[in-house]
């Protein structure tokens, strides 16, 4: 019994919990802002601009959520 966590602490996550909530991340990010660029293609009738845009979009914010996230 002596071994036993006390329960306000929280377990820390390992490396592959991280590894795994940074592709998590950045994946969410390119497929919906690069949908989101799709579609706005499809209604502009655009030549893949906005589907280029959303996907820099949406790297660059599951890029800033991952520092958001990481750091102390």
């Amino acid at each position: 019994m002596a071994d036993m966590e006390p329960p306000d602490r929280k377990p820390q996550p390992d490396g592959s919990d991280m590894g795994w909530r940074a592709l998590g991340y950045l994946l969410s990010g390119l497929i919906f802002w690069g949908g989101l660029g799709y579609l706005v293609d499809l209604w502009l009738e655009l030549p893949k601009v906005g589907l280029l845009v959303g996907m820099l979009v949406g790297a660059a914010a599951g890029i800033y959520l991952l520092i958001k996230q990481m750091s102390p």
